[in-house]
């Protein structure tokens, strides 16, 4: 599996296109060995006006495939796609998830010797993508060549033995996934920092939060967090008159505001004995738990009770978490280890 990344308008989707043959290159020759099965753009070779299963032949008849071999995989094509009860829709009435989830199981089912994908699969849900990662790691493991270009840094650290980064139409790296990833992942946050946004706040002020910060190993702000790696949140409090005994409450969501997890000084039996002027506190975590993505902090002092609330600033630290070490999916990465008898 080979990986490529770049900015949007890098030429990624242009080199893809090359290898296809739907464009020929100004320069040079493309040679691809075998035959090849493409998922390039969302609804690419479906006719709308047609049902689903009529697209499944149209769409394998664009790949070279015959109708006698698509009767024999149209069984593991539906089941795969997961479409049963949709398969005889016009798929001008499918949603962006059904049509991946229809392209996809055309496109890996032909048992094509190249599959080429081009960011699509970012489409799917969770469960669908999960599904198409095992795919391809079948796949590959017999023998086939797959060309993968996305944004998701841990796919490519995942799935591919090989990666390239495209810059401006120039190869500007080509080697290991991590090594490809990580140079990419430092060039696209130049310039960007931790964001602290105007969200909503509200309380009674007798506290209020003055400062907070994300620290690094080295105890020094930080511009981006790594997953697994040491981190520190700083929070300044302030109160012109002595508070007794307040809470501290953080909270973490990700893009889709879910909440990935809330923590307090409560929660950590940790008592703060008063706030009187400026006093500082720490969140220390050893190996950060979030995977790759951007997320969004809110920070809370409230009283013992709870019920009274001091200062409450909702989603106003906007941070993004590069990969780490692992390549661990979802949310969070559990931070354990295997052990196997012997």
């Amino acid at each position: 599996t080979f990986g490529i990344v770049g900015h949007n308008g890098s030429g990624k989707s242009t080199l893809l296109k090359c290898l296809t043959k739907i464009l020929q290159p100004d320069e040079g020759t493309v040679s691809v060995n075998g035959s090849i099965s493409a998922l390039l753009e969302l609804g690419a070779g479906f006719h709308p006006e047609l049902s689903g299963r009529e697209n499944v032949y149209l769409n394998a008849a664009i790949l070279g495939v015959s109708r006698k071999q698509v009767q024999e995989r149209f069984d593991d094509i539906i089941e795969f796609s997961g479409l049963e009860q949709f398969i005889d829709t016009p798929v001008k009435n499918y949603s962006s998830g059904m049509f991946v989830r229809l392209g996809f199981a055309v496109a890996i089912n032909v048992d094509p010797d190249v599959l080429i994908i081009d960011e699509v699969l970012a489409v799917g849900d969770a469960d669908f993508q999960a599904k198409c990662g095992d795919k391809i790691a079948d796949f590959r493991d017999r023998g086939k060549t797959i060309v993968l270009v996305t944004h998701a840094m841990s796919d490519v650290v995942r799935l591919c033995q090989r990666a390239a980064w495209i810059d401006h139409g120039n190869l500007r790296m080509i080697g290991a996934p991590k090594e490809i990833t990580d140079a990419y992942m430092r060039t696209a946050h130049e310039g960007r920092s931790v964001q602290y946004q105007d969200g909503l706040r509200w309380g009674t002020g007798e506290v209020q939060i003055a400062r907070v910060e994300i620290l690094g190993a080295d105890r020094q702000p930080v511009t981006f967090a790594r997953s697994g790696e040491p981190h520190a949140i700083e929070l300044e409090l302030t109160a012109a008159d002595p508070i007794i005994a307040p809470e501290v409450v953080i909270s973490i969501f990700d893009q889709n505001a879910t909440l990935v997890s809330e923590v307090s000084t409560r929660t950590r039996d940790v008592f703060i004995d008063q706030v009187h002027g400026s006093r500082t506190i720490w969140f220390e975590l050893d190996s950060l738990p979030l995977t790759e993505g951007t997320y969004e902090m809110s920070c809370s002092v409230v009283d013992e009770t709870g019920h009274r609330e001091y200062d409450v600033r909702s989603r106003f630290v906007k941070f993004d978490v590069l990969q780490g070490e692992s390549a661990d999916q979802g949310l969070v990465t559990l931070g354990g280890h295997w052990n196997l008898d012997t």
